[in-house]
């Protein structure tokens, strides 16, 4: 039975609490329970949330966890010299390790155990934490970072991600599979994905646009002309760029350049096929066409990004 220790202060954000239901939800599964959940404070007893509403703790004083998790908070404070020292003192000791999400990454700086790791906080945040604590490497574009038994996600829903990660890092992919189609989520978005969409950020008002950009997305590798995005959405070529361009804010050719650096970005940094490849496989035709993109849109070139991103799993492995 693995021991978790769930860490709160007054006025913690109550959606931390959606990393315990994953953890609930593969004791379920499992064949016989796995975890312990102990939601623990400084002083024990009821302890508001950000909505005001208490919850019952127990005192962590010198308890010894398997993992222990911060929760984040709506406003970022100072935080308890006796807070920072346990969590100083499991992250050298017993913990195997120990995991945050959102400004819980303001915590776990402010302890002193990010410094020299990679880590990332809600995109809100993230350059306030960089400010503040420059030893850190500050990724703020990632949905969940591992970095020497340390667990940082990004915010809000992003702590269901990470508590994925952790259910199949203890108990393998098909356990976290079930956990997540239990819970109705989809299976763990991957830690290296970024926390903006391109499809979000068009966010177009129709399901007819809707549906042009999902039949994008899923046939980048074409052409991907005004004229048959255009039948897609049974109008007129003069029609579609029009109603596109009033829903999205954008004109197709550059949203359909979005989606392609989006996708190229993510392939580039998993490694798995070589800039030329990727450049087939998203559209851009060529590597040249690719990097201008890139650079247009990143303002940085592929070469750069896969190379950062084979920097960094080099760092997580240490």
């Amino acid at each position: 039975m693995r021991r978790i220790g769930f860490l709160v202060y007054p006025g913690f954000q109550i959606m931390s609490l959606s990393v315990t239901a994953v953890l609930e939800m593969a004791n379920q599964i499992s064949e016989k329970p796995v975890y312990e959940i102990v939601v623990a404070s400084e002083h024990g007893g009821l302890v508001a949330t950000s909505i005001g509403v208490p919850v019952q703790t127990s005192q962590f004083g010198e308890a010894e966890f398997d993992t222990i998790i911060v929760g984040a908070a709506s406003d970022i404070l100072p935080s308890s010299p006796i807070l920072l020292e346990f969590i100083r003192e499991a992250e050298a000791g017993a913990a195997r390790r120990v995991v945050t999400g959102c400004t819980g990454a303001f915590v776990l700086a402010e302890a002193g155990i990010l410094n020299g790791r990679r880590a990332t906080t809600h995109w809100r945040h993230a350059r306030d934490l960089q400010r503040l604590y420059p030893e850190i490497m500050v990724d703020e574009d990632r949905i969940f970072i591992e970095d020497r038994k340390v667990w940082t996600s990004a915010g809000m829903t992003a702590a269901i991600d990470l508590a994925l990660a952790l259910v199949e890092d203890d108990l393998g992919v098909e356990i976290a599979r079930s956990v997540a189609k239990a819970m109705v989520v989809y299976h763990r978005r991957a830690g290296g994905q970024s926390q903006f969409s391109s499809l979000l950020e068009l966010a177009p008002k129709s399901d007819r646009i809707q549906s042009v950009l999902n039949y994008a997305k899923s046939h980048l590798a074409s052409a991907l002309t005004v004229e048959e995005l255009a039948k897609v959405a049974r109008l007129s070529p003069r029609q579609f760029s029009r109603a596109f361009s009033l829903e999205t804010g954008q004109p197709p050719a550059k949203a359909i350049e979005n989606l392609r650096v989006e996708a190229a970005r993510l392939a580039i940094e998993d490694g798995r096929h070589n800039i030329d490849e990727v450049a087939q496989m998203t559209g851009f035709g060529d590597r040249d066409r690719m990097r201008r993109a890139f650079l247009r849109t990143l303002g940085q070139p592929p070469q750069v990004l896969r190379r950062n991103a084979r920097l960094a799993k080099v760092l997580a492995a240490e």
